[in-house]
C-alpha cells in the first residue's frame, strides 16, 4: 500500500513593479505574492506552478532541492505568466521532469508569450528580471497525473481571473491545488473579469467547493495564512461584494474606496486599484 502525500507550500513574496499608475496614497504598485505547492510522496514529488523572476524561480528551486524528492513532473494551472515563466530555469535543475497542462492551458500560454504581449505587459512592469528562456508546458497525456500510485486530478474551471483556467485535485488527501481560482487574503485580480466572466468564476468556486476539499492552495495568498477550505467562501463573497460596489460606485476611486472599505487588510492594494480601474476605465 502506498504511504500517504503529504504537501508543502512556498510562497514568493510580493516585489515591485514598474507601473506607473498608482491610487492615491501608494508610492509603488507590487506585484503579488505568488504560491507554487510541492506534492510528495515517499521519493517522489510533482510541483504546482512556477513563480514569474528568475531570482524567485532561483529561491523556488533550492526550494525544491532541499525537499530531497525526485522532482517528476511540473503541473501548470494556467496560462498567467507570473505562474510558469520560470519553468525552462527550474528544469535546468531537473531535466528528467517534464512540465505539463492542459490543452486550454497550453494554448493560453503560447498567448502570453506572444513578442507584442510580452513587451506591452511582462517587460514592461520587470524589465530584466524575467527569465530569457521561457518554454511552454507539453499537453498533459491522458486525464491523470500519477504520483507514487495515487493519482492527481487536473479539473477544467474555465473563466477565473482569465480563460481557461484548472486546479489539480489530490483526492487521497482531500487537496485543492486553486491556482488562481481562489485567493487568500489578497486582492483578487479582476482585469480580465467583466460580469458574466465574474458569474463565470463564482461557478467555477462552486465546481471546486463540490469535490469537498480538507484544504486549498490559492494561488496568490498571504505566507503562513493556513489553506483553509473558507477561502472559497471567502473569494465568493469578494466577489460578490465587487459586483455591488460596481453598481453603487460611478468612478475608479470610489470603487476602489468601496472595495477597501470592506476588505482593508487584504494584501496588494495595487491590484484593487487595476481592477477598479478596468471595471471604470
Amino acid at each position: 500500500m502506498s504511504a500517504a502525500l503529504t504537501y508543502d507550500v512556498h510562497v514568493a513574496p510580493s516585489i515591485p513593479t514598474a507601473i506607473a499608475d498608482r491610487p492615491p496614497g501608494l508610492d509603488q504598485r507590487i506585484w503579488s505574492p505568488i504560491s507554487s505547492t510541492l506534492i510528495s510522496g515517499e521519493r517522489d514529488a510533482v510541483l504546482v506552478d512556477v513563480p514569474l523572476t528568475l531570482a524567485q524561480t532561483h529561491t523556488l528551486t533550492d526550494w525544491v532541492v532541499a525537499s530531497g524528492k525526485n522532482l517528476t513532473t511540473v503541473y501548470v494551472t494556467h496560462g498567467h505568466g507570473d505562474h510558469w515563466f520560470g519553468l525552462a530555469t527550474l528544469l535546468e535543475r531537473f531535466p528528467e521532469a517534464r512540465a505539463v497542462a492542459v490543452a486550454g492551458v497550453v494554448e493560453q500560454m503560447h498567448r502570453q508569450v506572444a513578442p507584442e504581449f510580452m513587451e506591452k505587459f511582462w517587460n514592461t512592469r520587470f524589465p530584466g528580471q524575467i527569465p530569457r528562456r521561457i518554454v511552454a508546458a507539453e499537453v498533459l497525456d491522458g486525464d491523470t497525473i500519477e504520483l507514487e500510485s495515487q493519482q492527481l486530478v487536473p479539473v477544467e474551471l474555465g473563466h477565473t481571473d482569465t480563460d481557461d483556467t484548472t486546479c489539480l485535485h489530490v483526492p487521497s488527501i482531500g487537496l485543492v491545488v486553486a491556482g488562481d481560482a481562489a485567493y487568500n487574503d489578497v486582492h483578487l485580480y479582476l482585469a480580465e473579469s467583466p460580469p458574466a466572466q465574474r458569474t463565470a468564476w463564482g461557478a467555477a468556486l462552486g465546481t471546486i467547493a463540490a469535490l469537498a476539499p480538507r484544504a486549498v492552495v490559492a494561488g496568490h495568498k498571504r505566507d503562513g495564512r493556513a489553506d483553509a477550505p473558507t477561502i472559497l467562501e471567502e473569494t465568493s463573497r469578494y466577489l460578490d461584494d465587487f459586483e455591488a460596489a460596481c453598481d453603487a460606485t460611478s468612478s475608479t476611486l470610489e470603487l476602489y474606496q468601496a472595495m477597501l472599505a470592506l476588505h482593508p487588510t487584504r494584501l496588494n492594494n495595487g491590484a484593487l486599484w487595476g481592477s477598479a480601474r478596468s471595471a471604470k476605465g
